[in-house]
């Protein structure tokens, strides 16, 4: 019996197309391919930090009172840090393209510096480090849901998030994006 309920799980999964999975948000598989090659599935803006035909998931989750996000990476930069971070619009070929962080209450300045909005309770900040391999995982839990069409991607960006007055939110260039389509 626990074959036929593996069988028809998987039977599911390939029948059902990306981020369908019932009764969940968005569930996104795949590499990573440069920028300027029309793949805006997934793409790298650095090649060293996150090479071409390196992996990524993103997959969202309801949760009681809130979302559930996970990122998980392989074949990336190994034994270093790294920000990610949903934003609003979605990659396109030039970094800039994903626009600005996603915020559950909007700051009125831009750029978002300000700890009162540019924070992991008003953002998604999914902060996370490789292992030897290039391998990496972050979770992010915040109390509310996105609006509808208003987050379209994940940035990974070039250091950790910083949390300082006048520079809360940032973390560097962004080198690579896959697009997510956030319910």
């Amino acid at each position: 019996m626990p074959f036929l309920v593996s069988a028809v799980a998987a039977a599911l999964a390939v029948a059902a197309p990306l981020g369908a999975t019932p009764g969940h948000g968005p569930n996104v598989h795949g590499q990573f391919e440069a920028a300027g090659s029309g793949n805006h599935r997934a793409v790298t803006f650095d090649k060293k930090a996150v090479p071409e035909k390196s992996r990524v998931a993103v997959v969202e989750r309801t949760v009681k009172d809130g979302t559930r996000i996970v990122l998980r990476v392989r074949g990336i930069q190994a034994g270093r840090a790294y920000g990610a971070h949903v934003h609003q619009k979605p990659c396109g070929n030039a970094p800039d393209d994903s626009g600005a962080h996603y915020q559950n209450v909007k700051d009125p300045k831009s750029p978002s510096v300000d700890p009162k909005y540019a924070n992991p309770q008003n953002e998604v900040w999914l902060d996370f480090t490789t292992d030897k391999r290039g391998n990496g995982r972050s979770t992010a839990t915040v109390k509310w849901r996105f609006r509808a069409g208003e987050a379209r991607s994940v940035v990974i960006h070039e250091h950790a998030t910083e949390t300082a007055p006048g520079k809360a939110g940032t973390a560097g260039a962004r080198l690579a994006c896959v697009n997510v389509p956030f319910t």
